[in-house]
């Protein structure tokens, strides 16, 4: 069902591999977990390339029936075949769930890959309350880029802290393309000149930790989060 998760045996086609492999959850707006239903007439097939669109499902939460695009179920082997999960969608109510006047705490995906922080930012955005989040028409220099109305969102899964550069390029990127917050996110933080530079223009810097929760370090990040 929606809102509970699934754990499924399943052997790697490429090296013959098992694994026991649990369906993640994320948190609805109602604070529900919805995890995305496997299919279980169909078999998971190997991913030999990658779109935006088959990145994401739209699944229906169980409790309250909102529909929200999570991330499709996905699992990496050690030998480096990556298996996606066919899922189904699921409708209606659950008796006894009754949906949550305030919005519940943000819950964090751990990041292990460039992919996972992408997710990750995508979710803290859709949680703040932007819909409509997308890949961005333009790509940064490094990472990912996301994009929902009059934001601009730059995802640095690098190990080298951003510097001044990064900022102004994001900055003059979201002025081109009439976008009112501009949002960087570093797994490896920022040095002191980006810092600078982004309290001027008023870009918003965030730092993401392996555990996938963004941490405003700037006052433009905490105006943003709030």
């Amino acid at each position: 069902m929606g809102g509970m998760s699934q754990s499924v045996s399943v052997r790697c086609p490429a090296c013959g591999r098992a694994h026991l492999f649990a369906v993640p959850s994320y948190p609805c707006p109602c604070g529900t977990p919805v995890a995305p239903p496997l299919d279980p007439r169909a078999e998971p097939a190997a991913v030999t390339h990658r779109s935006w669109e088959e990145e994401w499902v739209t699944v229906h939460c169980a409790a309250c029936d909102r529909p929200s695009a999570w991330p499709r179920p996905e699992l990496g082997c050690s030998c480096g075949t990556v298996l996606r999960f066919p899922v189904t969608d699921v409708r209606g109510a659950v008796p006894g769930i009754p949906p949550r006047p305030v919005r519940p705490a943000f819950r964090p995906v751990a990041i292990r890959t460039a992919r996972d922080a992408v997710i990750t930012v995508a979710l803290y955005l859709r949680w703040l309350g932007h819909r409509g989040v997308r890949r961005a028409d333009r790509r940064p220099p490094s990472g990912a880029g996301l994009a929902a109305p009059g934001v601009l969102a730059w995802v640095d899964p690098t190990v080298r802290p951003a510097d001044a550069r990064n900022v102004e390029c994001l900055w003059l990127t979201a002025m081109t393309e009439s976008a009112t917050a501009c949002v960087y996110f570093s797994l490896a933080g920022y040095d002191d000149e980006a810092r600078a530079r982004a309290d001027v223009l008023g870009v918003s810097l965030f730092v993401l930790d392996l555990a996938g929760a963004p941490q405003p370090v700037n006052g433009p990040a905490e105006a943003f989060a709030a």
